[in-house]
């Protein structure tokens, strides 16, 4: 039964979505399940941060190279015991969906060396999600991050357009459905 619903669900927003707001936001309130139902989906979509990261190669990217994608933001941190549970499920969630759509990012936020990151995703075995730094928590600062993990979910213009705080299962049906019906809303 909650199969059909979704089904029902994601072809209303599919269908539904009207010219004015890019997203049918109650119709991709109704997928939230379990944990996800935390996740608040904004009326009029905020901007991401412009401020760059460090990669694990060192090198400086933004969320602007992540432009004309849908991004699953996550700030996390090594020490935090929710952020190190959801991990495997974002890893998990970005395996899910086309590359060339879809991307998680994980943003380790505040003291995180990058041998601990890489410690921690070899532990885990995290295989496809970045190892990023925001070492002076300058993003999650810049994008009002209060406490960790906070997940936020882009539009393929850099726009934040729905926030939950704390720790989901990320590849969960829930969370797959939701992404789903926002990749076919465009």
């Amino acid at each position: 039964m909650r199969l059909l619903t979704t089904a029902v669900l994601y072809l209303g927003l599919t269908l539904g979505a009207n010219a004015e707001t890019p997203h049918d936001i109650a119709a991709l309130e109704a997928l939230r399940e379990e944990q996800l139902v935390k996740l608040t989906f904004h009326e009029t979509p905020v901007p991401a941060s412009e401020i760059g990261f460090v990669t694990s190669d060192g090198a400086e990217k933004s969320l602007a190279d992540y432009e004309g994608k849908y991004v699953v933001l996550n700030f996390w941190a090594t020490w935090c015991a929710p952020c190190r549970k959801e991990m495997p499920s974002l890893d998990r969630l970005n395996q899910a969906f086309n590359p060339d759509e879809f991307a998680v990012v994980t943003l380790a936020t505040g003291r995180n060396s990058p041998q601990g990151i890489a410690k921690f995703f070899k532990d885990e075995s995290i295989a496809t999600l970045p190892m990023y730094r925001d070492d002076g928590m300058a993003i999650a600062k810049d994008m009002n991050v209060m406490g960790l993990p906070v997940t936020v979910i882009l539009d393929p213009d850099g726009m934040e357009i729905a926030r939950l705080t704390g720790e989901a299962e990320w590849d969960s049906t829930s969370a797959k459905a939701i992404v789903s019906a926002l990749l076919a809303s465009d």
